[in-house]
């Protein structure tokens, strides 16, 4: 099944993320996601369940950062805490986004022949 999928060179990614910069381009991918958030954030927590991203682990590590005695320690802690699962949410809503548009286009090929 992933044969027929498309591969992307780094060229060809690097001027898809460029043209992302239009913001008008979001208006229908916004109502798309608006539409679909219950069932993706299901998919994104099963992907990081999956993952094992956010584990006993990862459970152990806010515990670390709340008990940090010293305030501003604990601010960057925390800031950093957020940074990093900001990015983790990113990569793995990017990656399911991607597969949500090969089963679009799956399906559109799949009606019309």
């Amino acid at each position: 099944m992933a044969e027929d999928r498309p591969t992307y060179t780094a060229e060809e990614v690097d001027r898809a993320v460029e043209a992302l910069s239009d913001a008008a381009r979001f208006v229908h991918a916004q109502e798309v996601v608006t539409h679909a958030a219950p069932g993706l954030q299901r998919v994104l927590d099963e992907a990081l369940d999956a993952g094992g991203w956010f584990g006993a682990e990862h459970h152990e590590h806010i515990a670390k950062v709340a008990r940090t005695a010293d305030e501003e320690e604990r601010l960057i802690a925390l800031r950093t805490l957020v940074a990093e699962e900001t990015r983790l949410g990113m990569l793995v809503g990017v990656a399911v986004g991607l597969e949500l548009a090969h089963e679009l286009r799956r399906g559109r090929e799949e009606q019309s022949g």
